[in-house]
């Protein structure tokens, strides 16, 4: 009895650990003919078939699928903000007085120089304020939103609640 159909079957599990690497479904597509050139094997095709089949359902599914795969991944993943834009929209601690033209906030446990949105304010030390945009080093913040409506305290609730 020939195992060749076992080492399609190694390639496809190593392929798949590479796929959760990436995530790129590339890897995935690869070892989807791996596993059909697997099947191929095990049903006693000579190796050429065998390869002609990994290498036909690859393409297939890399044409074929992996495109609609992959919009689905991207629209249902949320798009991770990193560096930079992952601290806007943050809270942040005044350490140091905050004007329009200097002052220190301390940002997701670093301290950043600060400057004011609002010009002729003052935000003294301890006051929290949010991340507006960042500009080289400097934070540009300003006060958070005071809720209207008291009932509210924390705001409006979210769309679809």
């Amino acid at each position: 009895m020939d195992l060749g159909w076992l080492w399609w079957l190694g390639a496809a599990l190593v392929l798949g650990v590479v796929e959760m690497l990436t995530v790129d479904l590339l890897f995935l597509m690869l070892a989807g003919g791996a596993v059909a050139a697997a099947v191929a094997g095990l049903l006693g095709a000579p190796f050429l078939v065998q390869l002609l089949v990994a290498a036909v359902v690859a393409v297939l599914l890399l044409f074929g699928v992996r495109p609609w795969a992959l919009a689905r991944l991207k629209a249902t993943t949320p798009e991770a903000k990193t560096g930079i834009d992952a601290q806007i929209g943050r809270l942040a601690t005044v350490v140091a007085d905050v004007t329009d033209r200097a002052g220190r906030v301390k940002l997701s446990g670093e301290v950043w120089t600060a400057r004011n949105e609002q010009r002729g304010t003052v935000l003294p030390a301890g006051t929290d304020v949010v991340v507006v945009r960042i500009e080289g080093a400097t934070a540009y913040v300003s006060a958070p939103e005071v809720p209207t409506d008291p009932s509210q305290p924390y705001g409006p609730p979210a769309p679809g609640y």
